[in-house]
């Protein structure tokens, strides 16, 4: 089940649904339907980091996603 966020066009909350195949997302604060997809950082597990999740820096390289870029700058 795929993760994603959303900005309520009716109350502006940003919240993060479960959305199973064609269902349509509803704001759990005001529960309208108006609710616009955003973009959302791609994370993930460092190997052998205890756990912490990396955000892509979005330089455009594969390895931003995976840490490579850590530490550059």
């Amino acid at each position: 089940m795929p993760l994603y966020e959303y900005s309520c066009q009716k109350c502006s909350q940003t919240i993060e649904l479960l959305v199973r195949g064609d269902e349509t997302p509803v704001c759990p604060h005001c529960e309208s339907t108006k609710l616009t997809k955003l973009l959302s950082v791609v994370s993930g597990h460092v190997a052998g980091g205890g756990g912490d999740s990396v955000a892509a820096e979005g330089c455009g390289r594969p390895q931003c996603g995976m840490g490579g870029c850590a530490g550059l700058g």
